[in-house]
């Protein structure tokens, strides 16, 4: 996709609208083991630059949620003709960027189904807090995703989507998906670093402590998180 095709960045509203859907989910914690998050990216080809600049940023969630007793994250991704691969569960930020920098972008049609599948069958072998997808483009069918994504949000897992680009039909997909599990979708553009850090900083943070941590990061930190302490706290 070239750059002159994509949106201008995500809106403060768009954000706000993000942080507040993420503030509002339901939270299904009941110990005090780590939190676990399904960490999906689109590796097909349009994604290169996009998947380096995750993998920096991918750091600073095991560094937000390390006082709330850490995170464990599960990379995905597909690629080429038919290819889907998860890694084994990490439980630092070594063992990820390492997971990361072996893998490279290869051409090839969207499978975010089977991104949806897996979720299912991980959480049900042991509960997983939050699934976050990154990708620009959907070539599946839709309503095939929202029956996938309805099981998985029966499980209670949220789904928490970002869109690069500007694609509809993309955007109507993620939304629906967003729904369905009772997550959040918002979009951002291949320059807004700073946005995606503070989306995946604040889910990585619910699903590591919960409402309350996310309270507690809107309150130190202010800015667009202190717009979403409010609910929060009726949580």
């Amino acid at each position: 996709m070239a750059r002159s095709d994509l949106p201008a960045k995500a809106s403060n509203d768009q954000v706000q609208d993000f942080l507040r859907k993420v503030a509002m989910t339901p939270v299904l914690k009941t110990s005090e083991e780590k939190g676990r998050l399904i960490f999906a990216l689109d590796a097909t080809a349009s994604r290169e630059p996009t998947w380096d600049r995750a993998s920096h940023l991918q750091a600073e969630m095991f560094q937000e949620t390390a006082s709330l007793g850490g995170l464990e994250i599960q990379l995905a991704f597909y690629r080429g003709f038919g290819e889907f691969k998860a890694t084994k569960w990490a439980a630092d930020q070594d063992t990820l960027m390492r997971q990361m920098t072996g893998v490279y972008c290869l051409a090839g049609e969207t499978q975010l189904r089977k991104v949806l599948r897996h979720a299912v069958v991980e959480t049900k072998k042991r509960k997983v807090d939050a699934l976050v997808f990154i990708g620009d483009c959907i070539e599946e069918d839709v309503d095939k995703l929202g029956a996938v994504a309805g099981e998985l949000g029966i499980l209670g897992t949220p789904a928490f989507l970002f869109q690069e680009g500007g694609d509809p039909v993309a955007e109507f997909a993620f939304r629906q998906i967003a729904k369905l599990t009772n997550g959040a979708y918002c979009p951002f553009d291949s320059v807004s670093a700073q946005t995606l850090r503070e989306l995946l900083r604040a889910v990585a943070v619910f699903a590591a402590g919960g409402r309350k941590a996310l309270e507690n990061l809107a309150n130190n930190e202010g800015g667009a998180f202190r717009q979403i302490a409010h609910q929060v706290k009726r949580g």
